[in-house]
């Protein structure tokens, strides 16, 4: 260990988040194209874990956005504004 204690994060597990950049393939999917789109600016996803970058001493956010989960940092993202989307599959019936 370094001495440095980790810096808390600003995002909470479960916070609903919006993409602030088009966020793009950097490697972690083989599966895509290098630099293929993963979540649109605007896209709004939801934080499922919450780990930490030691080299950088920042979270990172796992967020699950329609169709993957990306890795993002704090910078990448903005809160979402409550009411935007139902919270719930019920508020959307």
């Amino acid at each position: 260990m370094n001495g440095i204690e980790p810096r808390e994060p600003v995002y909470a597990w479960g916070q609903r988040v919006i993409a602030l950049d088009d966020l793009v393939n950097d490697g972690s999917y083989p599966e895509r194209e290098p630099d293929a789109l993963l979540a649109a600016r605007g896209t709004v996803g939801e934080i499922v874990n919450i780990g930490h970058a030691q080299e950088l001493n920042e979270p990172v956010y796992l967020v699950q956005f329609p169709g993957c989960v990306v890795g993002c940092m704090e910078i990448e993202l903005v809160p979402a504004p409550a009411g935007l989307l139902p919270e719930t599959e019920d508020e959307a019936a």
